[in-house]
């Protein structure tokens, strides 16, 4: 996190730092895994979802996030584009760690980690959310398959633009490579979720192969409201 030298002791995360990383808990959102505000879920015992969730239709089923952006932003900088690839390791196992348990109870037959435009990746070296998948696949003993969908068109980067325009600019973005997905339950990887377009994007190219079940994990997620 801090990207000081760790003491002989430590592995991974300083002690000071340990305690700077926000974990998302319950209450979540029951569709996107968002945690919920606590004054919220005071007001709303009974809540289930996020005012996103609330009002928008995602394709994919259920999905959860390990940390709040926030607590995670420079060190998800550092290795998404400061070429920092041995951060896979511990995002991977920390997944698998605190987030194995539902997992595992998806019963998925493959892990897709969300792909990237080719000129992305020969410009980074890798694809984040590929490595991602490796690690936390290794942790869980699924299959990760890598090389189901690729993304065909360059898009703008989804934070420079507002919802109605990320979905807009996601169209014809994906296409699957085989023809024919004989997947019946699959776990779809990224770094950050924000509103959800890149994951619905996928998951409706997916959806059109046949792929009954669709879940994603995410390394981040921003707060619930």
């Amino acid at each position: 996190m801090c990207d000081h030298i760790l003491h002989p002791t430590e592995k991974w995360i300083c002690t000071d730092c340990v305690p700077k990383i926000k974990y998302i808990r319950e209450p979540r959102c029951m569709k996107c895994g968002k945690g919920l505000q606590n004054i919220e879920s005071i007001k709303n015992q009974d809540r289930e979802y996020c005012r996103d969730c609330a009002t928008k239709k995602h394709i994919f089923d259920k999905g959860l996030a390990l940390y709040d952006y926030n607590s995670m932003k420079t060190s998800i900088f550092r290795f998404k584009y400061n070429g920092r690839c041995e951060y896979a390791d511990f995002f991977g196992r920390d997944i698998a760690r605190h987030l194995g348990g539902e997992i595992r109870k998806w019963d998925a037959d493959a892990i897709v980690p969300i792909p990237i435009h080719y000129t992305r990746r020969n410009k980074r070296g890798y694809n984040q959310a590929e490595l991602i998948a490796n690690r936390m696949g290794e942790e869980l003993q699924i299959p990760v398959k890598a090389k189901l969908i690729k993304r065909t068109k360059k898009t703008i980067p989804q934070k420079e633009l507002d919802a109605g325009a990320r979905q807009n600019n996601l169209k014809k973005a994906f296409n699957i490579v085989e023809n024919d997905v004989k997947l019946k339950t699959i776990i779809l990887i990224d770094d950050i979720y924000t509103t959800g377009s890149t994951i619905d994007a996928v998951a409706g190219e997916f959806r059109r192969m046949g792929v009954s079940k669709i879940y994603y994990i995410a390394l981040s997620i921003g707060s619930g409201l």
